[in-house]
């Protein structure tokens, strides 16, 4: 993607003015509802058309988007691991801890729900709010063991396209990108270039629909508001609260790895780390954050001919949070609507949480909420409606998600050195 695409598609995506829409919203929603069911129906009505058109608008990109950012970042990955062995075990480690993140938010987030459920007379007005949901297909989309086995090759693949049956979908996408790594350098070559541009169309395309999202977050906020009250803003709260501790379990797992793979001790890595989290903090931004990251790598020690490989490749193919937290949102959004979650859900979602993290790079927050989190919710048979509604929050789990990244970065450069190094 070109730095100017990227420009146009960061700034279309401004997480303030979403939030701001979003607490003007569910206030307005909260008002006229308290105003008596003369304003409030037809003002419901037309608040959710204007979000309900919205969302169709966003969701229509997410199935075109994700098929192309996969057959990239595979045979982009592929060639990367190919190109050393600091880089080949740079993305072992990558597999491995995205794929664990994935499990671990898995677990974490219905923990963590047990321990601190929302009050259930919140519960029950949120649930009013999103009345408009409709259950009744993901009830019947809940698999046993054997509908589950059977539906993850795809008999038709562009019928699992249209029907979102995002799991064996995606799973067709990945063996046809391995496949395209095993074929001749040109045709390999275009193959790539026709998907990298189908991603930079669909990128515009969702900059341009995330360019008015404060009009369609403040109608589904709006209708959000006047069936829920002000109850909906403490489960707003209740959620960023619950998906930033998910965040920080991944962070220090971080200064475990740190501490076990890299044989760094606890007070030199906590040092090392504080300016390239201050950047993170600052700047939620993997990218802008490298240079500190390098700065602290070659303090603890790490040979520059091994930072200098892994890092990039971090920035570029990493996301140690993003499996994590992912699947937390979409097992919070069951939650909101009452869903009690099979354990083939959890399956089904734990997988797609791991896949989904590979086409997550380089993609601003707002942007990689939906490509990641909706392909998920969609593999466990959940609605995607409430992410629309959830996204205008995602500034503040954003920031937990960059520091996490970033700390764990720079403990997995730690652990592929000492591996490298033959002496220790």
């Amino acid at each position: 993607m070109t730095e100017t695409t990227k420009t146009r598609v960061i700034g279309a995506g401004n997480g303030w003015r979403i939030l701001a829409a979003l607490v003007v919203g569910i206030a307005a929603g909260v008002l006229v509802s308290a105003s008596g069911d003369g304003w409030r129906d037809p003002a419901v009505r037309w608040a959710g058309a204007i979000g309900g058109i919205w969302l169709d608008a966003l969701k229509v990109t997410v199935i075109p988007l994700i098929v192309a950012l996969l057959v990239s970042g595979i045979v982009g990955g592929a060639r990367a691991a190919a190109g050393g062995g600091v880089a080949g075990r740079s993305i072992l480690w990558f597999v491995v801890v995205l794929t664990l993140s994935a499990a671990f938010g898995g677990l974490a987030m219905p923990a963590l729900l047990s321990f601190f459920p929302l009050p259930e007379q919140s519960a029950e007005a949120l649930r009013a709010g999103l009345a408009g949901v409709d259950k009744a297909a993901t009830a019947a989309s809940v698999p046993t063991a054997l509908d589950f086995a059977r539906s993850i090759v795809p008999s038709n693949v562009l019928a699992a396209a249209v029907n979102d049956q995002i799991l064996p979908l995606t799973l067709f996408t990945a063996a046809f990108a391995l496949a395209v790594t095993r074929i001749d350098k040109p045709r390999r070559d275009d193959l790539v270039g026709f998907f990298q541009g189908i991603e930079q169309a669909m990128l515009v395309m969702i900059g341009w629909v995330l360019w008015i999202a404060p009009v369609g977050v403040f109608g589904l906020a709006f209708a959000l508001g006047a069936g829920a009250g002000a109850a909906a803003f403490g489960a707003i709260l209740h959620y960023v609260a619950l998906v930033m501790l998910v965040g920080l379990g991944v962070t220090a797992a971080g200064y475990g790895i740190a501490i076990l793979f890299a044989g760094w001790r606890l007070r030199d890595f906590a040092r090392a780390m504080v300016p390239p989290q201050a950047v993170a903090i600052s700047t939620q931004s993997s990218l802008a954050s490298l240079p500190a990251m390098v700065g602290a790598a070659r303090r603890l020690g790490v040979p520059e001919t091994n930072s200098d490989v892994t890092l990039p490749l971090a920035v570029a193919l990493f996301r140690a949070t993003g499996p994590a937290m992912n699947m937390a949102v979409a097992v919070y959004v069951a939650y909101w609507l009452g869903i009690d979650l099979a354990p083939w859900q959890l399956f089904a979602g734990i997988a797609m949480a791991s896949i989904a993290s590979y086409w997550a790079v380089s993609l601003p927050g707002s942007i990689s909420f939906v490509t990641s989190i909706a392909p998920i919710a969609l593999a466990m048979g959940l609605p995607v409606e409430p992410l629309a509604i959830l996204i205008a929050v995602e500034t503040f789990p954003d920031i937990v998600r960059t520091l996490g990244n970033v700390t764990m970065d720079v403990a997995v450069t730690g652990a592929v050195s000492r591996k490298a190094d033959p002496q220790d």
